[in-house]
């Protein structure tokens, strides 16, 4: 008896690496993929790769949402070699299937919706297309995952669950409190210390999340997951100012305590 094999439009083949000169010493890479989630995935395991095989000349990788700019010494390795040794070394530990950062930790953010910390949720609900409830519960059901520390070491998240990309600010606010929960595209981010953003704000968080008394400053890296959860805004004041900790097992439970505007949970 013989096997057919899967028609070829069935299968999928593993994203490849594309590499581009950045200058006279570093290279962009980025993974050839429609799907931006496979995109972001593969950034991710493309550090990891690196940081493991740590290619000779390389001298620092910085991460971004769906790339990695590898910086490295012009004099002791050239672009097209570095290039070679970033294909040899993902044809031989894999992008696919990559799984979780190793190490990876879970975090649950509580997070209070009011008309005052939640200037946006409006408009991001009408762009939507859904009811304020249901743009939270999109927020609230998603697994996030930390692609990278933007500016202040602030948790640029990807994964929110929205049906559709929603739109930065037409002006961008110059003072945005810390704790602002704050999304754009499907992706989210908290603002970790006053200051300028263009993201749009639909609920506040009263935990700490970026302290410098502490050490390390922040308790999150890239990989890492997040969930948010809306709690009463009467909890505000038991929780301002706690610095965020990664959350227990049980925390970790998907559950929701409230719902929009402060209900009491």
């Amino acid at each position: 008896m013989t096997t057919q094999p899967p028609p070829a439009a069935t299968l999928r083949r593993p994203p490849g690496v594309e590499g581009e000169p950045f200058g006279d010493s570093a290279l962009m890479l980025r993974i050839a993929d429609d799907n931006p989630e496979v995109r972001r995935a593969g950034a991710r395991r493309l550090q990891d790769i690196l940081l493991e095989v740590r290619p000779y000349g390389v001298l620092n990788l910085v991460a971004g949402a769906e790339s990695l700019l590898v910086e490295f010494d012009c004099l002791a390795v050239s672009h097209g070699q570095l290039a070679q040794t970033v294909r040899l070394a993902v044809a031989g530990l894999g992008l696919q299937d990559a799984g979780p950062a190793a190490g990876a930790k879970d975090f649950v953010i509580p997070m209070v919706v009011s008309e005052e910390f939640s200037p946006d949720l409006p408009g991001v609900a009408e762009e939507l297309g859904l009811s304020q409830e249901a743009t939270l519960t999109a927020l609230t059901s998603s697994m996030l995952t930390i692609n990278l520390l933007a500016a202040a070491m602030a948790p640029m998240m990807a994964g929110v669950q929205f049906p559709g990309q929603v739109s930065r600010c037409a002006e961008p606010r110059t003072d945005v409190a810390p704790g602002s929960v704050m999304v754009a595209g499907t992706s989210a981010i908290i603002q970790p210390f006053p200051g300028p953003s263009g993201w749009k704000v639909i609920g506040r968080t009263p935990l700490t999340i970026c302290d410098i008394h502490e050490e390390p400053a922040t308790s999150y890296r890239p990989g890492d997951r997040v969930r948010f959860t809306v709690i009463a805004e009467s909890r505000w004041a038991e929780l301002e100012g706690t610095f965020l900790r990664p959350a227990t097992p049980q925390e970790s439970a998907p559950q929701q305590e409230g719902s929009q505007h402060g209900s009491e949970g």
